[in-house]
């Protein structure tokens, strides 16, 4: 039986890694899990196996490891796939943010040409690791029909904001979620980052009403199938709401492009959100141009092709790559954030 480790280091791993752990299944393979020091582990459920300890880990021998971030023990057995948190939104320059190169992962399974060319000229520059666009598994449920749209009788407008004070949308636009929700005229879901501010997160909940809802969720993929179009900033939903061929409004988008319907001030929200609702041609186009670009396999199987990536890559071996670099410094920090030592 094979065998397959996910790495969890945030709350949202859970909904990119469930997705693979399923296609595993099917195969017929065996999963586990295993938690770095501070995640959450209380939303495993039955059946789901953990793995405590890096001697279990070793003792376990998984084939592969699968990594929604941006490090994993060096000393865990196995391939080291990063799969990736979310797409690219420009929070970050690429020297720090999403093309950052950590010497951690020999299998980088990217979403679509617009991450895919830039990892790969990172692979022949490096040369220690292999690039395979597969597309993003926490999407995989959503574009397989797993989430039919609710009977809303009216447009449903979903928010969702992130929680960087500098980039979040969330204190501008409480007054006018507020002034429109109070209308009637259309439905609104309201979420908000788990590490919203509570201040925040009390005076969204206080717009709950026959029109509003406020929910907390570690499954937003359901919210995207519910919402004709979503209201933001520059925050990671954006592109993953964009995929789906729906139109997005947002407040002072680091990224803008044709693909948005970008505004500077919250007055502006309102006739954003009806030319969106409108869906014209010209932007509906750019919207699908855009999904092209960065997840162009809308087909709910991004998991299978990342398992049969890991696969190819556990047959190849190191042959045509580089040897990978030494990185003191990181190994014994990797040593650190789990207090192991042991040389075995």
């Amino acid at each position: 039986m094979r065998r397959y480790l996910l790495f969890v280091s945030q709350l949202y791993a859970y909904a990119i890694l469930r997705p693979i752990a399923a296609a595993v299944a099917a195969r017929g393979g065996e999963v586990a899990w295993f938690f770095e020091h501070g995640a959450d582990a209380r939303y495993l459920r039955a059946g789901e196996r953990r793995l405590r300890t890096v001697a279990e880990v070793r003792d376990w021998q998984p084939r592969a490891v699968f990594v929604p971030g941006n490090w994993v023990p060096h000393y865990f057995p196995g391939l080291k796939v990063e799969v990736f948190h979310g797409f690219s939104v420009g929070k970050r320059s690429d020297a720090r943010g999403h093309f950052r190169i950590r010497g951690s992962f020999d299998l980088y399974c990217t979403h679509g040409p617009d991450t895919t060319a830039p990892f790969a000229a990172l692979a022949r520059e490096h040369g220690y690791f292999r690039v395979v666009e597969t597309g993003w598994p926490k999407l995989d449920p959503l574009f397989a029909g797993a989430y039919p749209p609710a009977g809303h009788a009216r447009p449903v407008v979903l928010f969702a904001s992130t929680f960087t004070e500098s980039i979040t949308a969330a204190r501008l636009l409480r007054e006018t979620i507020a002034r429109l929700s109070a209308t009637g005229e259309w439905d609104w879901l309201l979420t908000l980052h788990p590490k919203m501010a509570p201040d925040i997160v009390a005076a969204y909940r206080a717009l709950e009403g026959p029109h509003a809802q406020f929910i907390e969720t570690d499954d937003i993929l359901a919210l995207y199938a519910q919402a004709d179009v979503l209201l933001s900033d520059t925050s990671s939903v954006v592109p993953e709401f964009l995929v789906q061929l729906k139109p997005v409004v947002t407040l002072r988008n680091r990224k803008p492009g044709p693909q948005l319907l970008d505004v500077q001030r919250p007055d502006e929200v309102e006739g954003a959100l009806r030319a969106a609702l409108a869906r014209p041609p010209e932007l509906m186009q750019a919207i699908r141009t855009y999904a092209d670009r960065v997840h162009p396999n809308r087909d709910g199987h991004a998991s299978e092709r990342i398992l049969d990536a890991a696969e190819a890559a556990l047959a190849a071996g190191r042959e045509g790559l580089r040897r990978r670099p030494l990185n003191l410094w990181r190994r014994v920090q990797a040593r650190q954030r789990l207090g192991y030592w042991s040389l075995r």
